[in-house]
């Protein structure tokens, strides 16, 4: 597409207005987004990103609409796989639930800062050279060969890399949070907060994430708006669509496997496109290789529906929704312990409400997932330390009774036998 600098300029602006808005309207004020709030803006930024494709598709044609959509979905949804390693480095470094929004927008804005620079590099590389294109192919399928044999369980010390640790040696770093404050006072001294240890880690992920990104959008257009635009689209909502679909994350076991499949695909189809405009000299005596394209239609339909099945599979997976609820238990249990984690009551109970349902998930699945469950003695410690804590509290007056639990024992009568 021919765009001219005034286009550029309006475009940009659009996505830095709709960032900062984003900051002064729901993330400058720390509170809790409700599921309601989550799924209205996640939603309006799709809808946004969609009337901007169908845009191009009325300007650019059928081939630069097409390349968008196919350059935005596979965006998407490598940002939800990277939401994964959100979830992971905030529970690492025990971000309070009302700050996490403004954990996850720092992420979204540095990583559109670092992708642009990562666009217009690439870029430059694919018009100077076009053995590129055998590069970023490579890339792309060494990544999804990475992504088939990882567990996100195992990226929990991205929370506690080189950097951070570097940074806990020289600076002073307290061990506790002060608000959303990046800098607090203790004992006299000034002193840096975990809340920009996680935004360092955040940050510093999402340049890796690019590495995979970037070759993989390039893979699908070449025209630097559309990858610039695909991406931006992509970021944008990403926070919204954390608090939407955070109960679920777990729950999706396949996505990675179609998230390698698609990258895969790209990185063949990249390769195949290297031969086609070949000049280097040792392939082929330096010419072009005649060979089949992937056309931007093909790309589309492969695209969608690898990730139509892939997610499908994954919801309707009876092993998906028992690691879901074991995972979530885990997880919420740890935080409705954790005494930082929130200063609302309500979030604190809505947290051993959630609880409690995946208590029943886990039960309703049959007995081999509930022994599954039964046999992590971590997760059983910390749902019966969560019960105890809850029972205290009940005895106290301060929530209420929630029943009998069907997958620890009874509870003991503090009355005298």
């Amino acid at each position: 597409m021919d765009v001219s600098p005034l286009v550029w300029g309006l475009t940009i602006a659009g996505i830095v207005g709709l960032l900062v808005f984003d900051f002064y309207f729901h993330v400058r004020k720390a509170h809790v987004p409700t599921l309601r709030e989550a799924a209205f803006w996640s939603a309006l930024y799709v809808g946004i990103a969609v009337v901007f494709g169908l845009g191009v598709l009325v300007v650019g044609g059928g081939t630069p609409g097409g390349e968008y959509f196919a350059g935005y979905i596979t965006e998407k949804a490598l940002s939800v796989d990277n939401l994964f390693v959100f979830l992971i480095i905030m529970t690492s470094f025990r971000v309070p639930r009302e700050d996490q929004q403004k954990v996850l927008l720092f992420g979204i804005a540095f990583a559109l800062v670092a992708r642009t620079g990562f666009i217009f590099l690439g870029a430059a590389l694919i018009n100077s050279f076009a053995w590129v294109f055998y590069a970023f192919g490579l890339i792309l399928i060494l990544t999804a060969g990475n992504m088939l044999k990882s567990d996100h369980d195992d990226e929990e010390g991205s929370a506690d890399n080189f950097v951070i640790r570097i940074a806990r040696k020289v600076i002073h770093t307290t061990e506790h949070y002060d608000g959303d404050k990046l800098f607090t006072i203790q004992d006299g001294k000034r002193a840096m907060t975990p809340m920009l240890l996680v935004m360092v880690a955040i940050g510093g992920t999402d340049i890796l994430f690019a590495l995979d990104s970037i070759p993989a959008i390039f893979g699908l257009t070449q025209d630097t708006y559309l990858v610039f635009t695909a991406v931006a689209f992509s970021l944008l909502g990403l926070r919204q669509l954390f608090f939407l679909i955070e109960g679920l994350l777990d729950r999706l076991i396949y996505l990675s496997y179609g998230l390698a499949a698609i990258l895969a695909f790209i990185g063949v189809k990249l390769i195949l496109h290297a031969m086609h405009e070949n000049n280097l000299g040792f392939i082929n005596d330096g010419e072009p290789i005649k060979v089949t394209e992937i056309s931007t239609a093909v790309s589309l339909s492969v695209i969608l529906g690898v990730l139509l099945v892939t997610v499908l599979a994954s919801l309707y997976s009876k092993a998906g929704k028992a690691q879901n609820a074991i995972s979530n238990a885990r997880r919420h249990a740890s935080s409705y312990l954790d005494s930082e984690y929130t200063k609302d009551a309500a979030e604190r109970e809505r947290i051993y409400g959630l609880l409690l349902e995946e208590r029943d998930q886990i039960v309703a699945l049959g007995p081999k997932y509930k022994q599954k469950a039964r046999d992590e003695q971590e997760l059983m410690e910390l749902l019966q330390r969560a019960r105890d804590s809850h029972d205290a509290a009940v005895d106290r007056g301060e929530a209420e009774d929630p029943g009998p639990s069907k997958l620890l024992p009874p509870r003991e009568s503090s009355s005298p036998s």
